[in-house]
């Protein structure tokens, strides 16, 4: 799942991609590189990040989405929390929706069971806005895992079905460092859930913390991360640098292939 932000201030790449041309050019970049999945999103969910009114993520998205539907027939997600957005999206070529909020505004499962897309469920720890002020759970896996579970049956208990959802346990959002690895270390816990694992590791603070390097020195680190989570699986991985991972990746493949 390559990562196409057309905001002006996401965390690693704000900026970079928000004018339309530089976006659907990117995205096809991605789409050459292996991506099989172009997320799309139009608010940035870093910690602090302002929030964005319904219309102008709107405005930001759909045309972005629409342009690359007439381009290519990848994947499209859509990574919003506001069931407007997925609706506006879904209806101009998503096939996806990504919500970082797991699906807890008002009306969002409802219109995923209408959409009848797949969806990916995330956990986090409070609003993006102070998500990472002294976070704190019992046991960060048992208490995500939970969460997760609960989101599932929500999810069904809807109409959306159970082959329509993935999970993603939400590394850096309201988790710290030690939260974070704890999850990366008893992700094959998650399989239990049933349903595919999504993994966002790409460049994450977690990352810098233990290379203590700044945001664009990350790489390295993140195709690793990447590999450990597909070694605890880990099937769809959300990231900004799809060539190196993809090509990492499709070595884990040929020596699971080998030896199956």
């Amino acid at each position: 799942m390559g990562i196409l932000n057309t905001t002006p201030d996401s965390f690693s790449d704000g900026g970079k991609f928000n004018s339309s041309e530089r976006a659907i050019n990117h995205a096809l970049e991605m789409v050459r590189d292996g991506a099989e999945i172009i997320d799309v999103g139009g608010e940035s969910t870093r910690p602090g990040a302002d929030a964005v009114s319904l219309e102008e993520e709107i405005e930001r998205v759909v045309p972005v989405i629409k342009a690359i539907r007439e381009k290519s027939d990848v994947c499209i997600s859509i990574d919003t929390s506001k069931p407007e957005v997925m609706r506006a999206a879904v209806q101009v070529g998503a096939n996806l929706v990504n919500d970082v909020n797991g699906l807890r505004e008002p009306d969002a499962v409802e219109v995923c069971a209408e959409l009848d897309v797949p969806v990916c469920v995330m956990h986090m720890q409070g609003q993006p806005r102070t998500m990472q002020k002294s976070p704190s759970y019992d046991d960060v896996v048992e208490d995500v895992k939970l969460f997760l579970q609960q989101r599932i049956d929500e999810c069904v208990i809807a109409g959306i079905r159970q082959e329509n959802i993935i999970i993603d346990p939400g590394f850096g959002f309201g988790k710290d460092l030690q939260h974070n690895l704890q999850l990366l270390q008893h992700l094959t816990e998650f399989e239990s859930l049933g349903v595919p694992i999504l993994v966002g590791l790409s460049r994450k603070s977690m990352l810098g913390l233990i290379l203590e390097s700044p945001v664009e020195q990350r790489l390295h680190a993140s195709v690793a991360a990447a590999v450990l989570a597909w070694t605890k699986g880990a099937k769809i991985f959300r990231v900004h640098d799809v060539k190196p991972t993809v090509d990492a990746l499709k070595v884990c493949v040929a020596v699971q292939t080998l030896t199956a």
